[in-house]
């Protein structure tokens, strides 16, 4: 009972202090420690260089690649002003009356291409403060539109998504980024057809108020133009290759190659199926950077410092993230968390599916992030779940997409990390925008989830 106690102790812990703005980089092995002081006889050491580094060191193994080439796609996409582009054509054809749905659009875009969220953010913020100024639509939305287009379904339901939160399941499931393409789907149409309706709402609801833009009608708006930047058809193409790419390899290049050396010891003992998800991500995103570096080559002011800046923009989230895997290996290495996870198990013993998303959303809840509560979930209990999922009959494809889309659950609680950079790019507070970021953050996605686990529940071959 006390191990139990000191679990959740370190849990709250972390959620409360990320939330006042201490990095979880220092918290996470901290709190996995004072976890472990409430197991008599654990040894504090051995559980840090033993347990938590050898997590953190896993995790950087598999998806350190992912994690830097997407930030330096991000940033080439950002300094070229290729970014700016593809948000200026849809902006400039949608108008001031479909503001809302005109962010939304262009940060979905631009992150199913693979740009970071936080590039998409910075990027589309300047000119998503322009438009909605002109629409009179207020400005304490546009935080939600930005998150509903950036880190809801692209991030972890339309089937092919670069973002490590679809990369993870892969090697657990041997599966691709384009798992069940259906259900991926159906939980996207559902988080965007919700999460624009909210917002659409919200701000007609504010309008009839009396309630515009904002409430000082001297805020000043400034949107920053690069000075050159490529034609939106120029700029779009590294995005679709991404897109492309990894379809290709992933489905009818890679599939057919002989990989039997991967069974060596010197290769991990591994198979095809396990890393060819993550293969054909990084050779998609190296591909897609290269070419853009060639046809934006005329748009840089300093190519070799957006290179070094996208590449050191990548360590602090990679790292972030590896250390809260490596205090849930911590806290999954406790005795008293066997209690916890028969307790996750035993909530829908015939039914993984629900117990997959009741687990994922719990662990992503608390840590606040969703890659680290989807890596601590499927390392507590991946194998368990892909046993159960055989047993039952269900698609380790559909395993795959309800592990992901139920990760971007409740992950959106105020102390993620993107939420508070969002905010803080917006020069907004929680409590004037947090509610309608967990409105279409949360809300679309917990009905979505639910939605495709009934669907795969009741045709399983779906």
């Amino acid at each position: 009972m006390i191990g139990t106690i000191g679990i959740f102790f370190a849990l709250m812990a972390l959620m409360y202090l990320a939330y006042r703005g201490l990095n979880v980089l220092l918290l996470a092995p901290i709190l996995a420690l004072v976890a472990c002081l409430f197991h008599p006889g654990t040894p504090l050491l051995a559980s840090y260089t033993q347990v938590f580094m050898p997590a953190l060191a896993n995790y950087l193994l598999q998806y350190f690649p992912i994690f830097v080439l997407g930030a330096i796609f991000g940033k080439i996409m950002d300094d070229s002003g290729a970014a700016y582009s593809i948000a200026r054509f849809i902006m400039n054809r949608l108008g001031p009356k479909y503001a809302v749905l005109s962010v939304i659009i262009t940060c979905s875009l631009l992150t199913y291409g693979g740009v970071s969220l936080f590039v998409v953010a910075f990027t589309i913020y300047p000119i998503a403060k322009t438009l909605f100024k002109q629409g009179n639509v207020p400005h304490r939305l546009i935080p939600a539109a930005i998150a509903l287009g950036s880190f809801t379904y692209t991030m972890t339901a339309l089937p092919g998504t670069p973002a490590i939160q679809n990369a993870i399941p892969m090697p657990v499931f041997g599966t691709t980024a384009f798992a069940a393409p259906l259900l991926g789907l159906i939980a996207s149409i559902i988080m965007f057809g919700f999460g624009t309706l909210w917002l659409m709402k919200r701000a007609a609801k504010a309008n009839s108020r009396g309630e515009g833009f904002s409430n000082d009608p001297t805020e000043a708006v400034t949107v920053h133009t690069p000075e050159n930047y490529p034609t939106f058809a120029l700029a779009i193409f590294p995005l679709v290759m991404v897109l492309v790419l990894n379809y290709v390899f992933s489905n009818m290049i890679l599939p057919s190659i002989d990989a039997s050396y991967l069974s060596e010891p010197k290769y991990g003992g591994a198979s095809l199926q396990k890393v060819i998800g993550i293969w054909s991500l990084i050779i998609a995103l190296s591909a897609a950077l290269v070419v853009s570096l060639v046809l934006f080559r005329k748009n840089f002011s300093n190519l070799k410092k957006s290179v070094n800046e996208g590449t050191f923009g990548s360590m602090l989230p990679i790292f972030n993230t590896a250390s809260e895997v490596g205090f849930g290996a911590v806290i999954a290495s406790l005795a008293s968390f066997e209690a916890i996870k028969a307790g996750l198990l035993s909530l829908f013993p015939q039914n993984p599916l629900i117990a997959l998303s009741v687990s994922i959303n719990a662990l992503a809840g608390i840590t606040g992030s969703a890659s680290g509560g989807l890596s601590i979930a499927l390392g507590a209990l991946g194998q368990t779940f892909v046993e159960r999922g055989h047993a039952a009959g269900i698609s380790m494809e559909t395993m795959h997409r309800v592990a992901a889309v139920a990760c971007s659950g409740l992950d959106a609680l105020p102390h993620n990390g993107a939420v508070i950079t969002v905010l803080a790019i917006c020069g907004l507070t929680h409590k004037k925008s947090y509610g309608d970021i967990f409105a279409v953050s949360a809300g679309g996605t917990l009905l979505a989830n639910i939605a495709i686990v009934i669907i795969a529940s009741l045709f399983p071959g779906f």
